[in-house]
């Protein structure tokens, strides 16, 4: 079956190993080595380039990542949802920048869990080009941003505003200069990012890049260092004095948007899921906008 051939290719692809990925798939390496070697018959091409020591894929072979992967979630999406048809159950199917699932979204979808036992869940983590092309599309039912797309199908709707604080693992003195050192630099979408590199235009470029908060906690935890984080994530390591909070510091507000097709069939169950968010403003383009304060 295709599917199985598209699972070993992502696998070996991820490990760039075949003994690694048949470990992980639980088949022998002769079996990966036949299942690359039949994809690559179908579809005509090499898709990894085995002429050098250490596996490495082909430009076909990456190309072939992005489609794979959005083949085995389309895949996921409809048995599941032909495994509910039955039921009363609905399927709902969430999509995201990755940032935003540890700000905001773990939490939600536990409230789901609680509340909807008639709800099954499907979560995929995406660009911001993605997220809107799966959206128009249908692939996804609700799509959350920190800069939703301007489109007349869509309903946006702010469900949380986050403040971000600059917190460093060693104290530094209210009346000194603000001082970076190792800073890393969150991705809270464009806006906050150009903000910040226009406020701090002076400060050594940022030390690491990392997309999700809760990477940058722990590895501060750990390295040491300093990055925006959301209050709430590191509330318990400034009360225990692991992490010290820069007061003279900007303070942002990261908002973040729900975003649904206005003619989605599923528009019921989409407000009542968005209503388990603690505050909730639908909004027009003017409202879309971060802000900062000293």
């Amino acid at each position: 079956m295709k599917i199985e051939l598209l699972k070993t290719f992502l696998e070996v692809g991820a490990t760039l190993h075949f003994r690694i990925a048949s470990e992980n798939l639980f088949i022998t390496q002769s079996a990966v080595s036949a299942r690359i070697k039949l994809l690559e018959d179908e579809l005509g091409v090499l898709l990894f380039d085995r002429s050098r020591k250490h596996l490495k894929l082909t430009p076909e072979g990456n190309r072939l990542i992005k489609h794979a992967t959005e083949f085995l979630f389309m895949w996921q999406k409809i048995k599941q949802d032909v495994g509910i048809a039955d039921s009363d159950a609905h399927q709902l199917v969430i999509g995201s920048m990755m940032s935003i699932w540890d700000i905001v979204l773990q939490d939600w979808l536990k409230k789901i869990h609680r509340n909807f036992e008639d709800i099954t869940l499907l979560t995929n983590t995406y660009s911001p080009l993605e997220l809107r092309k799966s959206l128009l599309s249908r692939v996804i039912d609700i799509a959350f941003f920190f800069e939703p797309p301007f489109v007349e199908d869509l309903i946006t709707e702010k469900v949380a505003a986050v403040p971000l604080h600059l917190v460093t693992t060693e104290e530094q003195e209210n009346d000194q200069p603000i001082l970076l050192n190792d800073f890393i630099l969150v991705d809270y979408g464009e806006a906050v990012n150009a903000q910040h590199l226009r406020e701090f235009q002076d400060a050594p470029p940022p030390k690491h890049l990392m997309s999700q908060p809760r990477i940058a906690l722990n590895f501060l935890l750990d390295a040491g260092g300093s990055a925006y984080l959301p209050r709430q994530m590191t509330f318990e390591y400034i009360k225990s004095n692991r992490l010290f909070v820069v007061e003279d510091a900007p303070i942002y507000s990261r908002e973040i948007f729900a975003v649904y097709l206005a003619k989605s069939q599923k528009v019921g169950i989409i407000k009542e899921v968005i209503q388990l968010f603690p505050h909730v403003v639908v909004l027009g383009a003017s409202s879309l906008e971060v802000t900062s304060h000293s």
